[in-house]
Formats: structure tokens, sequence, C-alpha cells
């Protein structure tokens, strides 16, 4: 049995972060589409942008989207591939 904790316990908060359904849903939208920005996931979610910019701060802080500023939009996209393999998968849309 393994010993070391460290890649378990970080899995397990990425875990603990794709279990809420409006990240679910913002990172399986990400995983079909190369970027987004908070207006379109606000459109998509039917929730206010407030709310939207809350969870993908949550799923920024832990690597799992990435964002790329272009003026006054910023583009979210996911930043590891395993996440958009792992959403396809559970969704059992691969």
């Amino acid at each position: 049995m393994d010993h070391n904790f460290t890649a378990y316990t970080e899995t397990a908060e990425l875990l603990k972060a794709l279990a809420h359904p409006v990240r679910l849903c913002i990172v399986k939208g990400l995983a079909k589409k190369e970027a987004c920005n908070v207006s379109y996931m606000q459109e998509c979610l039917d929730l206010p942008q407030s709310t939207v910019s809350q969870h993908l701060q949550k799923l920024r802080s832990l690597g799992i989207v990435t964002c790329e500023r272009k003026g006054l939009e910023v583009n979210y996209s996911l930043a590891d591939e395993r996440v958009r393999q792992l959403i396809l998968v559970l969704l059992g849309e691969e």
C-alpha cells in the first residue's frame, strides 16, 4: 500500500471541487468548447454573474481552469487534459 498521501490529497481536492453541480456543469461545458467567457456561462446556466465567477475562482485556485484576458473579455478553458477526459467518461460522453 502506498503511504504517499500528497498525491491522494490533491486528487481528493480536485474531486471535491468537481462534486458541485454548477462547477461540474461549467467543466463539462469547457470540455466540449475550447474557451468561454463568464457572460456565456451565465446565460447557459441561468445564474447571476457573481455566482458563476465564484465557482470559476474555486476552479482556478485548484488549477482546473485557466483564463486568458483579451481586452475586457476573459476567456476560460480547461487547464488539464485529465479533467476533460474524466468529465467526459463520468458523464458517458466519450
